[in-house]
C-alpha cells in the first residue's frame, strides 16, 4: 500500500485528482503526524497509521462526508479550527471578509466588533488574532457556540471574545459597536447542493426565502441602531447577491458602499459605513 493507492480511492469516488491529493495530505498530517519536514528528512510513514488513512479514505469515498468532519479540524487563515456537524466548515471565501474587516479596523481605529452568526468562531478568532478589538459573537445555535468557545480557547483569544446565544440583535439591547460583520445563511431554500454540503447544518446554510436575502433584510434595517457613529458593516454574500445587498444598505442610509470580488472573480463581500 502506498499514498497513490489511497489517492486513487478518492479519485474513483468522483473527487478530483487535485482535491484527492490535498485530502490525503490532510489525513496523513492528522493521523500520522507526518509533515513536509518529515519528507525532507526521509522519515518513513508508519504502516499501521497509513492503514488508518486508507480506512478513512474509504469511508470518505463511501459516504461523501467532508474531510474536515472526518478529521475534526479545518484550516482557516493559517490556524486550525475544531469542526463538527454543528458548524459550517470555514472556507477561504470568508477569509476575504476577514481581511476587509481588518483593513477597516486598522484604517479607522475601531475597537469593538459584533459578529453575527459565529458558527465555528473562525471570524472573531481570526480578527482577535490580528487586532486588539473586543468582540461579541452571537449565534442561535448552542452547539455552534460550544465549538466557537472551544476554538477561541485553543487559539488563546478567548479573553477578547464574548460569546452570546442570541437571535441576531435580540439579546443586545442598548449595545453599540464600531463594526458589524456577518457571514449569514444565503443559499435560497430548495437549492440543490453537492452531497458534501448536505452534511453541514442547514440552519447555517439555507434561508426560507427564494432569493437568499432573508438575513440581510433582517440585519440591515436595524444595524444602525447598534453601530457607533462612522461605524462599519460588512457581509459575505452569494455570487449573485451583490447588487441586492448594496441596495438594502443604501436604503438603510449607509454610504461608501462597495462590492468586492473573490479570487474567482465572483461578488463575495459587500460593506459600507454608517
Amino acid at each position: 500500500m502506498n499514498i497513490q493507492e489511497i489517492v486513487t480511492i478518492l479519485v474513483n469516488s468522483g473527487i478530483s485528482p487535485i482535491e484527492a491529493k490535498i485530502e490525503v495530505k490532510m489525513m496523513i498530517e492528522h493521523y500520522c503526524n507526518y509533515t513536509a519536514l518529515d519528507v525532507i528528512r526521509g522519515v518513513k510513514l508508519d504502516y499501521e497509521k497509513l492503514k488508518i488513512v486508507k480506512e478513512k479514505a474509504q469511508y470518505r469515498a463511501r459516504t461523501k462526508l467532508p474531510i474536515q468532519y472526518i478529521i475534526g479540524v479545518a484550516d482557516f487563515m493559517g490556524s486550525k479550527y475544531v469542526v463538527n456537524e454543528n458548524v459550517l466548515i470555514p472556507r477561504c471565501d470568508t477569509e476575504h471578509l476577514v481581511f476587509r474587516v481588518l483593513d477597516a479596523i486598522r484604517s479607522n481605529g475601531y475597537k469593538s466588533i459584533l459578529d453575527i452568526g459565529t458558527g465555528s468562531g473562525c471570524i472573531p478568532c481570526a480578527i482577535a488574532q490580528s487586532s486588539d478589538c473586543e468582540i461579541t459573537s452571537v449565534d442561535v445555535s448552542k452547539g455552534s457556540l460550544e465549538i466557537a468557545e472551544e476554538n477561541a480557547k485553543r487559539l488563546e483569544v478567548d479573553k477578547k471574545i464574548r460569546f452570546l446565544k442570541s437571535d441576531l440583535f435580540k439579546e443586545l439591547s442598548g449595545e453599540k459597536f464600531d463594526v458589524i460583520v456577518s457571514n449569514p445563511p444565503y443559499i435560497p431554500k430548495n437549492t440543490e447542493v453537492q452531497k458534501e454540503v448536505t452534511f453541514e447544518p442547514k440552519l447555517a446554510l439555507f434561508t426560507e426565502d427564494n432569493d437568499g436575502l432573508e438575513f440581510y433584510k433582517r440585519i440591515i434595517p436595524d444595524a444602525k441602531n447598534y453601530l457607533n457613529k462612522n461605524g462599519f458593516i460588512a457581509f459575505e454574500i452569494g455570487y449573485n447577491q451583490g447588487n441586492a445587498v448594496y441596495e438594502l444598505l443604501e436604503q438603510a442610509g449607509f454610504n461608501n458602499i462597495m462590492i468586492e470580488k473573490d479570487m474567482a472573480g465572483l461578488d463575495r463581500v459587500v460593506y459600507g459605513h454608517a
